[in-house]
């Protein structure tokens, strides 16, 4: 076993992480940026290193700077946790090819041919996996994409070839949106995976979502775990998974589970992993791979008692599986709910600040929490919007959905907005407690006047996190990069709780665009960024003229694009803003006149 491992990552899914190195004997390293100095990852770790500034890409999707920090802290092994650098295949390489280190997940070549979903689509159709019938090749022209339509009917998906949870994937109605569509999903696989390549599937119009998880170790054996149902989505992002499926019965269960095995023991798969289905009308059709542990690992640790990811540890360092695939058995019944600090009344819109003045989480038979917060601290609104994770458990998903409700009673979150009022509804909402909703339930079906009921009912609002009163802080101290603890008394009020940065002028830029206030004419108007994200593609260059409507530039904000629009027509004065810059919410994106 490993005597220390570097978590590459932050938040709850890096404490989950730890917790399982502790529970094995083996010491952690925390990695963080500025923004995440006070974070709960940091506290846990055995040592932290500051890993850079608070954009993703200058620190925690900073291959160097994460390698440097594993040399430096002395780690024998990196893990990659979810998100940020766990599918990066040329990132696992790197590790794997650092002497001392060991990479804690499938190989860099694994990740390869799964993780390239045309790839992926090869090996399971030669693995006699059903597949949704689409390209094994990736698209180039948009007249690809129309004769596919004509052969095969409408709607079509373009998918990004690295793509995943909603990202790098366009809808494709009918042959006039094709060429938008093309370019559109190319973008995103170009900003998100440094990858602009994509292939098409036919779009499944009720589907269920599915997915297996698997198990396997470098002797050859593979289990996979049992399946979680992921159907409660909007926009093709996850809000509560469970488990078993209530769309499946036994006969359709036995048989995704032994076709998720099939294909990942023909691409020689070594660590946890999850083969994802879409069902639909009794048939399954192989969607993708994941490579990597997933946010919804907690359901079936909960069904089978098994730690998948201590069982990732053991294997990266070389331990065979000890159970055989007849000793899974999945008790009882587990549900899943993301805590995200987003409105869902206002269209699922992420928190864009807030101070966490009361967190009193739940307890009791059934209950787990994943999380890495602490009361008083200042919502880090730099990254996803999930702040923790509720796991509830019961004899069967009678039992569960009665204790989840209580759970999520209990759950007292003040200081920021959650969407604990949407999962509150959900378990009353017939639909889903009959088990009938497939992926496009949120997105088309339900009533949007429920969610605000819901809101208005049992929702928080955002609370300001400045602090003037005289308390004893603990900060952070930074020597060589380490992260060391000291307490301060704070008398002036001067000194920020949590390690807040001060807020910027509402007038100005975001630390890309240099903060200046922008001269807007009389008659002007300003077009601001609604929420924090990322600048994908400007339309527009100063003196152009724009109509109403017009969109003005393309941002990206929890994984998905949103089209910047002007309210009126004009011309542009001023673009404060360029492709792949980090914006906050307010910062001043085109001035019009």
């Amino acid at each position: 076993m490993f005597d220390k491992v570097l978590v590459a990552n932050r938040g709850e899914i890096a404490v989950r992480v730890m917790r399982a190195c502790e529970d094995l004997g083996v010491d952690t390293v925390a990695v963080y940026s500025e923004a995440d100095k006070h974070g709960g990852h940091t506290r846990y770790a055995d040592e932290a290193y500051n890993i850079g500034p608070a954009r993703a890409a200058d620190s925690y999707l900073d291959h160097d700077a994460v390698i440097e920090a594993a040399e430096k802290s002395g780690a024998d092994a990196i893990h990659p946790g979810y998100g940020f650098l766990a599918e990066n295949a040329e990132f696992a390489r790197t590790v794997e090819e650092t002497a001392g280190l060991t990479w804690i997940g499938p190989s860099a070549e694994s990740m390869e041919q799964l993780g390239e979903k045309t790839n992926a689509r090869r090996l399971m159709n030669e693995a006699g996996v059903p597949i949704v019938p689409g390209t094994t090749e990736p698209v180039e022209e948009v007249e690809a994409v129309r004769t596919f339509g004509e052969e095969n009917g409408y709607p079509i998906a373009i998918k990004a070839e690295g793509g995943g949870g909603g990202r790098g994937m366009k809808i494709v109605h009918e042959p006039e949106e094709a060429e938008d569509q093309l370019e559109a999903a190319k973008r995103e696989g170009e900003a998100y995976f440094d990858n602009d390549s994509v292939y098409l599937e036919r779009y499944l119009e009720r589907p269920r979502h599915i997915e297996v998880q698997i198990l396997a170790d470098e002797h050859g054996n593979v289990r996979h775990l049992g399946e979680r149902d992921c159907s409660l989505q909007r926009r093709h992002q996850k809000v509560i998974e469970e488990g078993p499926s209530p769309a499946l019965d036994d006969d359709l269960r036995e048989e995704i589970g032994e076709a998720a095995r099939r294909g990942v023991a023909e691409s020689a798969y070594v660590n946890a992993g999850t083969v994802e289905f879409l069902v639909e009308n009794g048939e399954f059709y192989f969607l993708e791979v994941n490579t990597r542990i997933q946010v919804e690992h907690c359901v079936t640790e909960e069904l089978t008692g098994i730690d998948i990811v201590k069982w990732q540890l053991r294997v990266a360092a070389g331990e065979e599986l000890t159970f055989e695939q007849s000793d899974v058995e999945l008790d009882g019944h587990a549900i899943e709910f993301r805590i995200n600090a987003e409105n869902a009344a206002d269209g699922f819109a992420p928190a864009s600040g807030g101070s966490l003045t009361t967190y009193d989480p739940p307890g009791g038979i059934g209950v787990r929490l994943d999380d890495a917060l602490r009361q008083g601290e200042d919502l880090v609104t730099d990254y996803d919007s999930m702040v923790a994770k509720l796991i509830v458990h019961g004899k069967d998903r009678e039992e569960c959905i009665a204790r989840s409700k209580r759970a999520l009673a209990e759950y007292d979150i003040e200081g920021i907005v959650t969407i604990i009022p949407f999962h509150r509804l959900m378990l009353d909402d017939e639909t889903f407690v009959a088990g009938d909703h497939s992926t496009k339930y949120l997105d088309e079906e339900l009533d949007r006047s429920r969610l605000e009921e819901a809101q208005a009912k049992w929702g928080t609002e955002t609370v300001d996190g400045d602090d003037d009163s005289v308390v004893e802080r603990e900060f952070t101290v930074e020597v060589n990069g380490k992260r060391f603890e000291v307490n301060l008394e704070d008398r002036s009020g001067a000194l920020a709780t949590g390690g807040s940065a001060p807020s910027r002028p509402a007038s100005g830029g975001s630390d890309n665009s240099g903060g200046s206030e922008r001269s807007v004419p009389a008659d002007g108007e300003v077009i601001a960024a609604e929420m924090q994200g990322t600048i994908l593609d400007v339309n527009v260059e100063a003196g152009d003229t724009v109509e109403a409507g017009d969109v003005i530039c393309v941002l990206e904000a929890m994984k998905m694009e949103n089209d910047v629009v002007a309210e009126r027509g004009g011309t542009v004065s001023e673009v404060a803003v360029e492709s792949g810059q980090s914006v906050d919410q307010g910062d001043v994106l085109v001035v019009l006149e």
